[in-house]
C-alpha cells in the first residue's frame, strides 16, 4: 500500500495577514506574503490582485483557499478590529 495516512493539504501561495492600523491619518492595511516572503501592503482587494500579478500569479477566485489565505478576516475585512 502506497497511500499516506493523512490527506494532502496544499499551502496557498498568497497569504493576506490581518488588518493593521496605519500611522495617524493613513488608512489601515494588510500585509501580503507570497511564497512565505513579505512582498507588500494592501489597502483593498485590488491591491492584493495587483501584487499577485506583479509576481506572476493570476487569481481567478479570491475565495479559493488553495490560492489565497485570508488571516484575521475575509476579503471584505479592511477595518481594524477593536
Amino acid at each position: 500500500m502506497t497511500e499516506i495516512a493523512s490527506p494532502f493539504i496544499s499551502q496557498p501561495r498568497i497569504l493576506v495577514l490581518g488588518v493593521m492600523s496605519g500611522r495617524p491619518g493613513t488608512p489601515p492595511f494588510r500585509i501580503v506574503e507570497i511564497d512565505g516572503e513579505v512582498v507588500g501592503e494592501a489597502r483593498g482587494i485590488i491591491d492584493v490582485l495587483e501584487i499577485a500579478a506583479a509576481y506572476g500569479i493570476t487569481v481567478h477566485d479570491l475565495d479559493d483557499p488553495s490560492v489565497v489565505c485570508w488571516v484575521g478576516g475575509d476579503k471584505f475585512s479592511w477595518v481594524p478590529r477593536r
